[in-house]
């Protein structure tokens, strides 16, 4: 969307940070990974970024300057300078500081982008370029010659080459879960130290493309040491207000919990998102002319293009608060032919200045970065207003609201979630199985591959849905192929700590009930292992033959199972399900050992009912501390009841459809991939009525609802479980009546809710939504629907002040509250139609994708414990035992120890408030350990939850023993004792900065909301 631009002072950046994936479909057509990101930056500047002479470069800062020091009477951009350099003598007005960026994408065209690049900036020293996506960066740089490389680091080192952001990917902000952002941002990061040293560590995070920024993101970069964070992208009524308000600008406060200035980010907003000016692109991609300079060519246009840029330094100025401004310079797939770019904006950067010289211009233009450019505004020490919510939703135009991705292409959310899930499991029996499980019995283990997999599913078209069909196939292999080697890590990491080598089967169809090694055999062991701090029950589910099964504890104790019946089947073959419940500790495994003794289970049979329109009975499924109820004539689930806290609440649950916007007389806006736009505002019931059958047995309650060929759900109760859930399967979805489809599950209540419902930031702190409102800026309302909906990561809820219903999601899903006491969530779309963002297909989630099975947690609870049961309940969801079967018996692996049939990796558990973030190798003898309180201030108000915390982490694991603590940043990527940021003067007072105390492993305290990452050396023990 173009727009006129603000000046105070220009910033011009030539640099490829990688759009995505869309266009790479667009224009491609084939599979691709991500966009990489670089960026050379021009700035136009009432003071130029100075610096050393021929002799030299001299570093001011953590900007190289590059140009050469004169004595002038305007503005030259003099930063501080390192000890021995000095700037005397220069005089500082109130005059316009541009600068240029320039920017690109893309896999095969990366390699011929940096190609081109690095020869450009060797010509001349003053040009500038920025980098942004280590995953094409990374294999561009294997690819080169060490003498290739050695020239890259010196062009690191001068500053001539800029790393800003530095993740693996450019990643989404609304569909991703805060664990996995860090990940991707650390091992992008972790690339750079490892390569560049501290000259490559990114002082800037740079989001320009994704679409709607989320608190977290902010809170998590700060907490990563960043000065500051750039946006392209925001709401465009935000926008207009924000360049009338002079706030293009702000300190972002983004974390209710954390005392300033821990989550505190200085936050710019780019004037033209990330592209380059009117006329003023000079790319093969682009038809804008060259500057011809010569007067007596008819081609000749140097007078009206340096006009045509002085006039827009002047408008730009108007929006923004200092005498310096950006101007991006460049667009996706550009700087293929670097040369054309640099040789024009040499030419412009040449003639500007020459006009100033000549004709007293207060314009003076440089190549610059985002790191310089944030170093002058903070040198301007002004006093900054303070942002306190986020930019969602995003909103391009009237009726254009991206609130469609937020549920897009639901079963690679659900995959990407559940891959997750799996790293974490494979990164901590890494830590505490050693170097065993790299290399032993099961062949060579590596979590590398899928470590990189999910960070390529974390781009902002990756887990967004928003890719073409063959892309999204794409990343599921990737997903795929990484849980490979990860599956052999983990198999020798459980043989190393059990002492005991078993015939292990990783189920991954499990959604679908298919597990041949449980359906098959007469006898197999389940080694179920908990990735959480603490000891968890958990109800194992296992597809089986028809018969009676016995199943032992490790201690070879039995157990109480069930076999049920199937709520549908997808093969007549499979129709019975083993349940059991698992005891399992803190960080470990326990092994259940399941045998077959009969073939017939008459007892499972006569559980089976025929599906049937419901008759007039009272129909409720219910457990010591809930009760279900159903609508006896429709099926509908009526009311909720929490017995252990004498609370009751009608809750009328179903699903429906929003019919897909084509476009109508108001706007041409079809709802696609990126944009959620139905044509009307209420939804169509999929069914009025559910046909119904009903399953109890001791271990498992269900209602099994059929309300079409398409759309089934179980509600379900286990024994000791505190809230309901709803696992539904939706697809696929019918089209031949030329209705693109938007599926929800609302539930209705009476609860009196004020307009006003909750949604997670990323799936850590919750923010107070408001229908029809913003915080900060007033609303013009296009669209009812599409306009209030919000990214939920994994929770929901509303709230009347006595009670709270929370719906907890088992991916990421757009969902909102329409009405009073009404929430929804988005659980499917297949559009007819492209929204025309770039992705240029209809949405129709062919292949595996078109159905689709997920499950909603439902809570009811007093406002005094919700945070309590829905933050433990979300860390389980988030966090869930992985189950490994093995067919037959075992054998011993170690001849030195008997078989262990249970083990924790921790001496203790962990307090409920503190939440195992990141255990991972990160070396021979080192680990990365994370830990965070997972509770915000005040949150729990009934218990102690909302406390700090004290550890002792000296004697924390049983695996290892900790030899040496280092505390680091967020992303591990520099000392804590060594990190500092820039320091910003806000309007809401003084902020203090106390010295970071001595740390002392036997005592690590977490405040509230607070993530604390360290590197340990330790010691494996061999036995225990």
């Amino acid at each position: 969307m173009a727009e006129a631009l603000p000046p105070s002072a220009l910033i011009g950046w030539l640099g490829f940070w990688g759009r995505s994936v869309r266009w790479y479909l667009a224009r491609l057509g084939k599979p691709a990974e991500v966009a990489a990101g670089t960026m050379g930056i021009l700035r136009l500047a009432s003071g130029v970024c100075a610096g050393g002479g021929s002799a030299g470069w001299l570093w001011m800062g953590s900007c190289t300057l590059g140009s050469p020091v004169r004595p002038v009477s305007f503005l030259f951009w003099l930063l501080l300078a390192t000890p021995g350099a000095w700037a005397a003598g220069y005089e500082f007005f109130r005059d316009l500081d541009i600068g240029v960026r320039t920017v690109s994408h893309l896999d095969s065209c990366i390699k011929f982008i940096l190609d081109s690049v690095i020869p450009s900036l060797l010509e001349d020293p003053t040009r500038r370029f920025i980098y942004v996506e280590m995953a094409f960066f990374s294999r561009w740089w294997k690819q080169q010659t060490n003498a290739t490389q050695d020239i890259v680091r010196k062009l690191v080192h001068q500053g001539r080459l800029e790393f800003v952001n530095g993740g693996w990917v450019m990643n989404d902000e609304g569909a991703t879960h805060y664990g996995a952002i860090v990940d991707q941002m650390t091992l992008g990061l972790r690339f750079l130290q490892d390569t560049f040293g501290s000259n490559g560590r990114p002082r800037v995070a740079w989001h320009i493309d994704p679409f709607g920024h989320s608190r977290e993101q902010a809170s998590l970069f700060a907490q990563m040491g960043f000065d500051g964070f750039l946006l392209g992208r925001i709401d465009y009524q935000d926008k207009f207000f924000r360049k009338k308000e002079l706030k293009m600008e702000e300190v972002w406060r983004a974390s209710a919990s954390l005392n300033p200035p821990i989550a505190d980010l200085f936050t710019g907003v780019l004037p033209n998102n990330y592209d380059p000016p009117k006329n003023l692109c000079w790319d093969v991609l682009c038809a804008d002319n060259p500057i011809v300079e010569d007067p007596e060519s008819p081609e000749y246009n140097a007078d009206t293009l340096v006009s045509d840029f002085l006039q827009l330094a002047s408008l730009q100025q108007q929006y923004y608060r200092t005498n310096h401004t950006v101007m991006t310079m460049g667009s996706d797939f550009q700087y293929e032919n670097a040369n054309m770019w640099f040789k024009n904006m040499d030419k412009l950067i040449r003639l500007v200045n020459k006009q100033q010289q000549a004709e007293g211009s207060k314009v003076h233009v440089l190549y610059s970065t985002p790191t310089c450019y944030l170093w002058e505004l903070n040198k301007a020490n002004l006093t900054w207003s303070v942002k306190e919510d986020d930019f969602f939703p995003y909103a391009d135009g009237p009726h254009m609201f991206w609130t469609g991705y937020f549920s897009s292409r639901p079963a690679l959310k659900r995959y990407e979630r559940l891959s997750y899930n799996f790293l974490q499991v494979c990164n901590q029996l890494e830590a505490l199985a050693g170097p065993a499980a790299n290399v032993g019995p099961y062949g060579t283990g590596d979590s590398a591959p899928l470590k990189e997999a999910m960070a390529v599913l974390q781009h902002h078209d990756a887990v967004t849905g928003t890719a073409r069909q063959n892309v999204v196939n794409d990343y599921a292999r990737q997903l795929a192929a990484g849980w490979r080697p990860c599956e052999v890590l983990v198999s020798n990491a459980l043989a190393q700590l059990s002492f005991y080598k078993q015939n292990f089967s990783f189920c991954r169809e499990l959604n679908i009930s298919i597990c041949p090694v449980s359906q098959n055999s007469e006898q197999f062991q389940v080694t179920v292992y908990n990735p959480l701090g603490r000891k968890v029950h958990q109800m194992v589910r296992l597809p089986v033959s028809e018969g009676i099964f016995f199943v032992e504890d490790p201690n070879g104790k039995t157990v109480p199972s069930n076999v049920v019946i199937l709520p549908s089947s997808y093969s007549k073959k499979y129709r019975w399900d083993l349940v059991f419940s698992a005891s399992v500790p803190a960080l470990g495994f326990s092994i259940y050992s399941v045998v077959k003794v009969t073939v017939h289970n008459s007892q499972a049979q006569s559980l089976q009912a025929s599906p049937r329109r419901p008759r007039s009975y009272v129909l409720a499924i219910e457990n010591e501390y809930i009760r279900a109820t159903f609508d006896s004539e429709t099926g509908l689930l009526m009311k909720i009841e929490n017995m252990e806290q004498n609370l009751s609440l009608p809750v009328s649950q179903g699903f429906f459809w929003y019919n897909a916007s084509t476009g109508d007389e108001e706007s041409t806006q079809a709802s696609g991939a990126y944009i959620f736009r139905p044509s009307h505002l209420e939804p169509l019931p999929v069914s009025r009525w559910a046909r119904i059958h009903q399953v109890k047995t001791a271990l498992v309650q269900e209602v099994h609802q059929n309300f079409s060929a398409w759309c089934s759900q179980v509600v379900r109760l286990y024994p000791g479980q505190r809230h309901l859930e709803l696992e539904w399967t939706v697809g696929p979805i019918p089209v031949k009546d030329n209705l693109g489809k938007e599926v929800i599950s609302r539930f209705n209540t009476p609860m009196k809710t004020n307009g006003q419902f909750y949604t997670d930031s990323n799936g850590r702190e919750i923010l107070k939504r408001r229908r029809d409102h913003r915080p900060t800026w007033r609303l013009n309302q296009t669209e009812p629907v599409a306009g209030n909906y919000y990214p939920v990561n994994t929770r929901i809820y509303i709230s009347d002040g006595h009670m709270q219903l929370t719906v907890v999601t088992d991916r990421s899903q757009g969902g909102s509250s329409l009405k009073d006491g009404s929430l929804e969530l988005m659980v499917h779309r297949r559009l007819l139609v492209d929204d025309e963002r770039g992705l240029a297909e209809p949405l129709m989630d062919s292949g595996t994708g078109k159905i689709v099975r997920g499950r909603h947690l439902v809570l009811l609870s007093s406002v005094s414990d919700a945070a309590q049961r829905h933050r433990l309940l979300v860390e389980k969801e988030v966090l869930a035992p992985q189950v490994v079967l093995a067919q037959g018996d075992g054998s011993p692996y170690s001849s030195r120890a008997a078989p262990r049939m249970q083990f924790s990796g921790l001496r203790q558990d962990l307090p409920p408030q503190v939440h195992l973030l990141t255990l991972a190798r990160w070396g021979p003898k080192m680990v990365l350990l994370r830990l965070e309180h997972q509770f915000a201030v005040k949150e729990d108000s009934q218990g102690n939850l909302s406390s700090p915390v004290t550890l002792n982490l000296q004697n924390l694991f049983q695996a290892f023993t900790i030899t040496d603590l280092q505390e680091t940043t967020l992303a591990a990527n520099q000392p804590l004792s060594r990190a500092s940021r820039l320091k910003w003067i806000t309007n809401t007072g003084p902020i203090s900065y106390p010295a970071p105390s001595k740390l002392d492993p036997t005592s690590v305290t977490l405040q509230p909301m607070e993530i604390r990452t360290f590197m340990a050396r330790v010691q494996w023990q061999e036995f225990s």
